[in-house]
């Protein structure tokens, strides 16, 4: 199969690329400058001639979106739109990333694919309007949500956060009453490959991975991976936290999606988050032996 991927130069892209190119797929990376999902000629131009569109594209500054939720509607809906009408029009299926902060974060069992949308942030907001452009505009796309990111390719993602504080602090205080899915961002594009491989009915999908955790226990698991002693990390409250360090965005709660339509579709999930951890931290964390 032939694929467009825009946002080939984060994270995600990345790896998403690797492992299409890896499963022998022909691969068209994309990202600024040579693609600004903003011009829809352009998006048209660039998508002709591809079998999937995967948008790895997205304004993901939750903070920052509560003060410019305009810019972030453009990308993460507008942009989305632009590419889905591209797909259409040109015959192409898309995959579009999208987010658990599409839903309230008030649950208390794993949220299905079905559940309604319920953002309580602008980035929340912008997204859930892309997975509602995409839907509309190209009926056949995959809308795969995911949580608690992270990979190799650059600065961020918070086991790497908990590596540089690590080396920077003798303890620390991280949240343990936000619980959620850490997801590795080589398992999430491995998934993507399975669902258009296996020609998976399209529809919302949950990108995440199994099992469930909380940010202190991500925390610790961490340095676990680190070979550094874990008590060093203690927890603390959501509210302990946001009165030391306010921030603008409200985060959810509770962040763990519900699988059952890859079961339902005979198609295997994202592997356990702890796992995961595992197999990523020699790439992930690869400065290990900086960290004190």
């Amino acid at each position: 199969m032939r694929w467009l991927v825009a946002g080939a130069h984060g994270m995600l892209g990345q790896d998403l690329c690797a492992v299409l190119e890896a499963a022998g797929h022909e691969v068209t990376p994309a990202d600024l400058p040579g693609l600004n999902i903003l011009a829809p000629e352009q998006c048209r131009e660039q998508v002709a001639g591809h079998d999937i569109v995967a948008n790895c594209a997205a304004y993901t500054a939750v903070d920052a979106a509560e003060a410019q939720e305009g810019t972030a509607f453009a990308v993460n809906a507008v942009g989305a739109a632009n590419l889905a009408r591209a797909a259409a029009d040109t015959g192409a299926a898309m995959v579009q990333i999208s987010t658990d902060y599409v839903f309230a974060g008030d649950a208390t069992t794993p949220y299905a694919e079905d559940a309604p949308l319920a953002p309580v942030s602008a980035y929340g907001r912008t997204k859930a309007a892309g997975e509602w452009a995409v839907r509309s505009l190209c009926p056949r796309s995959w809308v795969v949500r995911t949580a608690w990111l992270y990979g190799a390719a650059g600065p961020t993602g918070f086991p790497k956060a908990m590596q540089r504080l690590a080396a920077a602090r003798d303890t620390l205080t991280v949240v343990s009453d936000q619980v959620g899915q850490p997801t590795w961002t080589w398992d999430l594009a491995h998934g993507v490959r399975r669902l258009v491989e296996a020609a998976a009915p399209f529809g919302r999908w949950h990108g995440t991975g199994s099992g469930q955790c909380s940010w202190f226990d991500l925390a610790r698991a961490t340095f676990e991976e680190l070979g550094l002693d874990p008590a060093r990390v203690s927890p603390i409250t959501s509210a302990e936290y946001a009165a030391m360090y306010p921030a603008a965005a409200a985060r959810p709660a509770y962040s763990v999606l519900g699988h059952d339509r890859w079961q339902q579709a005979g198609i295997e999930p994202l592997p356990h988050w702890r796992d995961a951890l595992h197999r990523a931290a020699p790439t992930v964390l690869r400065a290990q032996s900086s960290v004190i």
